[in-house]
């Protein structure tokens, strides 16, 4: 029987992917690591993960790895674990202005532990959730993982270290390490911080949303079923040992759009406040795929239409709790 350990399974991305794991493998064991940051609302995690909670497969651990030494988790975790996909991470850009430390602690430290875990259980496949923002301001479009990096903000600096320390543990102690850098994930369960979700849940309460910068500013949005796709093959990769991986869509989309998109989706109107750039976004996004098609098969198919109903469908069916 598989064993799969997700951190920040109890998340957008980590709920989407456990539930696929389960849909596509029958029998499969999956032990969750999630600590329940206050980023967001705990009910909204407890809510991701109602579906499969009580699954016999599953199991909930509720722990901050940036605390929860390798020790510890080798006592809590007894049976052998084929594969860690560490997803667990604090997020934001802006946050990580505003308290740098407390990114190093989970986002650096928090993965050294998940290493030091499957560096003494002996786990040989560690997949680990990186950013486009470790590209930083970089006009070579579309992004080809072999960029020069210049990251800006100490978020996107966590992640480029998260690359490196797989690399280091590869190199030393034999872990197949594969480094997704994920773009704008989004669709149904997206946390509530992040544009979209902010921008219907304001549309629709007739509430002004908040546009840094003329709207030129642009995002390569990724559909979470197309992301949790290339997860997953990663997660089955073995042709090398180490691989950094973009998980885009290949397309890119100016703010502007996206908010007309979504009053094309809501029928509604957007009330906008322009407010100036933010220090730390970085003005686009665009992934460069062929390695992620190559050495995966990934193929992202959601048009950010599609992905835009998709998502409302699901914050329409959840209005009671998403419109608190």
């Amino acid at each position: 029987m598989k064993h799969y350990l997700i951190t920040g399974g109890a998340g957008f991305i980590g709920s989407n992917l456990i539930k696929r794991l389960f849909e596509q493998e029958p029998g499969i064991q999956i032990t969750c690591i999630d600590n329940f940051d206050p980023f967001y609302s705990k009910s909204i995690k407890e809510y991701n993960i109602q579906d499969f909670s009580s699954k016999p497969g599953f199991n909930l651990l509720k722990k901050d790895l940036a605390t929860t030494g390798y020790q510890e988790l080798t006592e809590l975790i007894k049976a052998p674990v084929d594969t860690i996909i560490h997803l667990a991470a604090k997020a934001g850009v802006r946050p990580s202005i505003e308290n740098p430390l407390s990114y190093q602690q989970a986002n650096v430290i928090g993965l050294q532990n998940m290493l030091d875990f499957a560096k003494e259980k002996g786990i040989k496949q560690f997949v680990f959730a990186s950013s486009s923002s470790v590209y930083g301001i970089n006009d070579h479009f579309p992004w080809k993982e072999e960029e020069k990096l210049m990251p800006i903000s100490p978020y996107a600096m966590t992640k480029l270290s998260g690359e490196m320390l797989g690399h280091v543990y590869n190199k030393l102690f034999g872990i197949r390490f594969i480094a997704l850098r994920f773009f704008t994930v989004y669709g149904p369960g997206q946390r509530p911080d992040l544009a979209i979700h902010k921008f219907t849940k304001a549309i629709l309460k007739g509430k002004p949303i908040t546009m840094y910068g003329d709207g030129s500013t642009s995002r390569d949005y990724t559909f979470v079923n197309d992301t949790v796709g290339g997860v997953i093959a990663a997660a089955k990769y073995d042709k090398t040992d180490f691989e950094i991986v973009n998980l885009g869509n290949n397309y890119t989309v100016s703010l502007k759009e996206l908010i007309q998109a979504i009053e094309g989706i809501t029928g509604k109107k957007a009330v906008i406040e322009q407010y100036p750039d933010q220090p730390g976004d970085v003005p686009k996004t665009f992934a460069d795929i062929t390695k992620a098609k190559k050495l995966f098969g990934y193929n992202p198919e959601t048009k950010l239409k599609d992905g835009l109903q998709k998502f409302y469908d699901w914050f329409c069916a959840n209005e009671a709790l998403l419109l608190k």
